[in-house]
């Protein structure tokens, strides 16, 4: 009996050792193998064993060999990530990623690739992130699908869709697999595969549509097509006026933010003051000063240069107005000289601390990328967040002015300053804290435009011609007024920029706000009170 036993174990060992792998061999092991073989049928089982696989060194090893850089050493038969390098190749280990040094290229030989394993390759890897528990990975599987699709695609996606969950990622599925049918030629399933898209919007199916309609001899077909692709032309249409909407209501943010303040002093105190432009710039550069002092956390350097920008500026503000303006009541033509050389002399103080170079300030993630809510709408969110940051601007200035002492005198002074006078009011403390106050919007204003643009020492030349635009047409001192004229022109420049171009729309807008203030002299929202009138 113990001599059988001793047998059954010698015959084990001996087999072992004639085929060391035979017990140990994963798919993966024996797809690395079948990838050094000359034939593409081996090859082709080999993507299959890796798709089977479907972890991260399996996608690697075809991501890389999809991009012509596996090799395997000619010598000890080691796979290997190569790359050019001179006149030699730089190697790392396809599975563990280790350096490996250069080596000649006489020394290695390429994994090489056909069309069928090309595409067999791309089928592999996207089934392998519709797999994957990640929403966005699907989603970007099937949208890589549908900008080549194909019936293979469409047999690979069909026993999927009905484990997918997600509604999008459904959507883009059937999408995908009635261009799959379209392009069968089994011409019975041409028109289901129309009615499937017909609630679909994404580029790639309106053009197949059209290179239908245009080849098809069904005139059946070609009717429903016609009626499939106005339909398709008509929602486009509303999605892109909502796109415009909504880049102009950002646009038209930045205004507000910009001439908000500017609406305050001028409103309150009748300064035309031109160094408005140059305190947004501060504002700006408060931004990126403070990223400078918090490289590793973007996100809370933002949220913090808002308040920092507003004590700036605001400074700034209190300073211009102690030190020149409040000797030039009454004298709007001198004010506006002052205030010019103000704004000169901030230029060429930032331009010897900063250099004259643009500065580029980062967006923090959460600012990034943006929302993709179909294939023909999607909304930045730097921008979704400015629109947002100016109506809470709005709010909190409105709120001040209306619920606060100092809004209480700041509306008494503006409405009639002599009475205020009267009733005890310091209109010289008012002054300085309205044209702070205003001040201070218009750094917060720099903050927000430090996410849009570069920052430079003349980022506030090309919003202040803007602000007095809005304060103008909107009503001068009026908070309403100012949100609606800045709302207005952003969408006006918005919806006329398509036919007319940028300059064209400006000019346009610019020839409006004249013919309107001839009519209208106090804009659309006038300020009431005696002094108001006079």
């Amino acid at each position: 009996m113990l001599t059988k036993k001793c047998l059954a174990w010698f015959v084990l060992f001996t087999v072992l050792a004639i085929n060391p792998t035979s017990a140990s061999a994963t798919p993966l092991d024996e797809a690395i193998t079948l990838l050094k073989s000359k034939s593409f049928g081996d090859k082709s089982q080999a993507v299959n064993l890796l798709a089977e696989q479907a972890d991260e060194s399996a996608k690697t090893l075809l991501n890389t060999w999809l991009e012509a850089r596996l090799y395997y050493i000619k010598n000890d038969k080691r796979l290997v990530i190569a790359d050019k390098q001179d006149s030699s190749y730089v190697m790392v280990d396809a599975l563990s990623h280790e350096a490996l040094g250069t080596i000649k290229k006489r020394k290695l030989k390429k994994i090489t690739l056909n069309n069928q394993l090309r595409g067999q390759i791309r089928a592999a890897l996207a089934v392998m992130d519709l797999r994957s528990p990640e929403r966005e990975k699907r989603l970007a599987a099937v949208e890589q699908m549908l900008d080549r699709p194909s019936p293979e695609y469409a047999a690979l996606l069909s026993p999927l869709l009905a484990e997918e969950s997600d509604r999008p990622v459904q959507e883009a599925m059937c999408a995908v697999i009635a261009l799959g049918q379209l392009s069968s030629e089994d011409k019975t399933l041409h028109m289901a595969a129309v009615e499937t898209l017909n609630n679909s919007i994404h580029p790639v199916v309106r053009n197949r549509l059209q290179t239908l309609q245009q080849q098809t001899n069904d005139p059946v077909l070609a009717a429903r097509l016609k009626q499939v692709l106005q339909n398709m032309d008509s929602k486009l249409q509303f999605y892109g006026f909502l796109e415009n909407l909504f880049f102009g209501l950002s646009l038209g943010s930045v205004l507000v933010l910009a001439a908000i303040g500017l609406a305050i002093t001028f409103g309150v105190m009748g300064v035309i003051n031109m160094a408005h432009g140059e305190l947004i710039m501060l504002g700006a550069y408060t931004t990126y000063v403070i990223q400078l002092l918090m490289p590793n956390s973007i996100g809370a350097s933002v949220l913090l240069a808002i308040p920092v920008a507003f004590i700036v500026s605001g400074l700034v503000g209190i300073a211009i107005e102690r030190g020149v303006i409040r000797f030039l009541y009454g004298r709007p033509l001198e004010t506006l000289l002052a205030t010019f050389g103000i704004s000169l002399i901030l230029q060429q103080a930032v331009r010897s601390i900063f250099s004259p170079l643009n500065r580029s300030v980062e967006t923090p993630t959460w600012m990034s990328g943006s929302w993709e809510i179909n294939a023909a709408l999607s909304l930045t969110y730097n921008r979704l967040y400015i629109i947002i940051f100016c109506l809470l601007v709005f709010a909190m200035l409105f709120m001040i002015l209306k619920k606060t002492l100092l809004g209480l005198q700041v509306r008494a002074v503006s409405q009639n300053r002599n009475m205020a006078r009267a009733m005890g009011v310091r209109s010289e403390w008012v002054d300085a804290m309205t044209f702070g106050l205003g001040s201070g919007i218009a750094g917060v204003a720099g903050v927000a435009l430090s996410q849009l643009t570069n920052v430079g020492p003349n980022l506030g030349q090309a919003y202040i011609i803007d602000s007095f635009m809005v304060v103008v047409f909107g009503g001068v001192g009026n908070l309403w007024g100012t949100l609606v004229s800045g709302m207005s022109l952003g969408i006006a420049n918005k919806f006329l920029e398509p036919w007319s171009g940028a300059v064209l729309a400006k000019i346009l807008v610019l020839v409006f706000i004249i013919l309107f203030i001839q009519k209208w002299p106090r804009g659309l929202f006038p300020q009431k009170g005696r002094a108001a009138e006079t």
